[in-house]
């Protein structure tokens, strides 16, 4: 596709205001407490749009769109639908907990209260893990954006991949979550305005609003079910309880918007606005994908076809819009993964390595530091994306089977039911976890799930985060043991009310 000055000067002033913004936030940070959790002084609204645009990220329009294209609706079903109910259902508990966390405790990192609640080397093994693991899902993210680049604008992947995540490295190291939360809210409203422009050029080319409805009726009769194999019934199942773990501070990004939000209630009522537009805003931006296939039939790589669909229905201007809205979608996500990973990395690991990094007044100066590196590692794992199983291959498969054995120790651990659960049971449950991650994809390599007749997508996602929650409980179990007086104080801090 062929951008001109117009398209050009869009994206030039989206680009430059991400960096105003970084450099605004800068002015706003005294101290790593600011840094990492702006303060504690998050209104609800701007944690609710933050909380809800950190979910988002190119791969929607790479990965997802491939599978709106040739899946259809289903994936608003198991995906979109399942996050609103998860996030929704919980609103008034898990938030609750982590802003009393922070007043009582004040972590900047969710990691923070687990070495009270197990001890320092259950802290150490689940940081480390969700550190790398993080380096791979955000990798995934900048090729996403790289691939949507290409094909919008010609621009060679790997300079898609270095722009990117440049601009984003730029922002975030200098303005931390205060640059993250303003400009997820730039990108919010970016977003909007592009995903509401492709929406009615859409349904105007298909004969007006009857087209929401009668689309379906020119589709495979498969793309209209909710269901549609191999995202079958227990697929979404088993992605509404990875994303009950990862939205409510399994995906610890998404933790940090409710440790930051300054009251209980503006935790919940964050929550509560990120999970009605989770259910609402993914089907206008989803029915330009779902109709792709009238629009561009047949079509080769249907990664793709949000870009093309671009070319094919927009005036330059708005196609400069849409891409910036592209942008907007990884950067919100990714530099809210690098923020909460460096406040992980500088609060609970390196102090740990070294007591020199405990030393509060050099600890903004290393969270700038710690966010400098590890950026630059996510944008060399760019760049081996495909030897992971390309976009979606990280984004679904990795991200969503090992999620699961990190989020169940950090969760169920603030959950009252779960007191007699200790190191032990932590740390095997996060190694089993893992363990079956990895047997699980010899074996779908292998077609051994097929011949079992076993749903394998389903298997591969769901069974790590299955059997790490099994475990979890099982050694809990077995090994009761009298609560100690750590755990009963850190019980009864979360369990009063701080504030309305």
């Amino acid at each position: 596709m062929e951008v001109n000055n117009i398209d050009i000067i869009v994206i030039f002033i989206f680009f430059l205001a991400m960096i105003i913004i970084g450099i605004y936030a800068y002015f706003k940070n005294q101290s790593s407490e600011d840094f990492f959790i702006a303060g504690g002084d998050l209104p609800w609204w701007l944690s609710g749009i933050s909380h809800h645009v950190s979910g988002y990220s190119g791969a929607v329009f790479v990965a997802y769109a491939a599978l709106a294209y040739t899946h259809g609706f289903s994936l608003y079903v198991w995906w979109a639908f399942t996050i609103g109910v998860a996030i929704i259902a919980t609103a008034k508990i898990f938030p609750v907990y982590w802003v009393r966390l922070r007043k009582k405790f004040q972590i900047q990192s969710p990691l923070e209260y687990l070495a009270i609640r197990y001890n320092v080397l259950t802290q150490q093994i689940i940081a480390w893990v969700g550190v790398t693991l993080k380096l791979f899902d955000v990798g995934a993210k900048w090729a996403a954006i790289a691939i949507l680049l290409n094909v919008t604008t010609g621009i060679p992947f790997e300079y898609g991949i270095l722009i990117s995540g440049g601009i984003s490295l730029i922002y975030i190291t200098i303005g931390g979550l205060w640059a993250v939360i303003f400009t997820d809210l730039a990108q919010f409203l970016v977003q909007l305005i592009a995903g509401i422009t492709m929406f009615v050029v859409v349904v105007t080319r298909f004969g007006g609003w009857s087209s929401i409805t009668g689309i379906w009726d020119q589709l495979p009769s498969e793309n209209s079910q909710l269901f549609n194999d191999p995202y079958t019934i227990s697929f979404a199942v088993v992605f509404l309880f990875i994303n009950f773990l990862s939205y409510n501070g399994g995906s610890w990004p998404l933790a940090t918007r409710y440790i930051s939000s300054n009251t209980e209630k503006a935790a919940s009522k964050a929550a509560y606005l990120s999970g009605i537009l989770y259910l609402i805003w993914p089907l206008i931006l989803f029915f330009p994908m779902w109709a792709a296939p009238l629009i561009l039939p047949d079509m080769e790589d249907p990664s793709q076809s949000y870009g093309v669909l671009i070319e094919e229905l927009l005036p330059h201007g708005l196609i400069g819009l849409v891409i910036a809205s592209l942008f907007a979608n990884t950067m919100s996500m990714t530099s809210s993964d690098i923020n909460t990973i460096s406040a992980v990395i500088t609060r609970d690991i390196l102090p740990v390595v070294s007591d020199k990094f405990k030393n509060k007044r050099t600890s903004l100066l290393t969270a700038r530091i710690t966010t400098f590196v590890f950026t630059f590692l996510t944008i060399v794992i760019a760049f081996q994306y495909e030897y992971f199983g390309g976009v979606l291959g990280l984004i679904v498969t990795w991200f969503g089977a090992l999620i699961g054995p990190i989020a169940v120790p950090l969760l169920f651990g603030l959950i009252p039911f779960f007191r007699n659960c200790g190191p032990v049971a932590a740390i095997s449950s996060v190694a089993a976890g893992l363990v079956t991650f990895s047997i699980t994809k010899i074996l779908t390599m292998d077609g051994i799930t097929e011949i079992l007749a076993v749903e394998s997508m389903a298997l591969e996602i769901g069974l790590p985060v299955i059997i790490s929650m099994i475990v979890y409980s099982f050694v809990g179990w077995m090994r009761r043991k009298p609560v100690t007086k750590e755990v009963k104080d850190l019980e009864a801090a979360i369990a009063v009310k701080s504030d309305g």
